[in-house]
């Protein structure tokens, strides 16, 4: 079992910047490849960035790519989410997300490639 906890939302105006934080528990964390998903009342699920267990296979939605960047620090079981440049569209929750499968091609991008998932935390962009 490993549980995820989402930190570091809140309100921006446009433009700003936020660095959201995802801190599991678990001893393997190192080995799960990770990911963040926003969603809104209007719209499903949508993925957002994914980073593999090393850290050195990123993805990004169109939207976010050149604006936010995914990270990881193993050593203290977190990965983050730089999130710049922000825009109203991007106001959503936040989801951390994680696996023990190393997904490919377009499963990265797929919500039910994750099994676990924190509560997600709440980022509101206005002008």
């Amino acid at each position: 079992q490993v549980q995820l906890v989402e930190s570091g939302g809140g309100p921006v105006q446009t433009g700003g910047s936020l660095r959201l934080s995802c801190v599991a528990s678990g001893r393997t964390f190192s080995k799960y490849n990770v990911a963040w998903f926003r969603q809104t009342p209007e719209k499903e699920r949508e993925f957002v960035a994914a980073l593999n267990w090393n850290g050195d296979r990123k993805h990004y939605a169109d939207s976010v790519k050149d604006r936010f960047i995914i990270s990881r620090d193993n050593a203290k079981n977190m990965v983050n989410l730089q999130m710049n440049l922000l825009k109203l569209e991007d106001t959503a929750a936040y989801y951390c997300a994680a696996t023990a499968f190393l997904p490919d091609g377009q499963t990265w991008y797929s919500a039910s490639t994750y099994d676990w998932w924190g509560q997600g935390t709440q980022v509101t962009v206005s002008s």
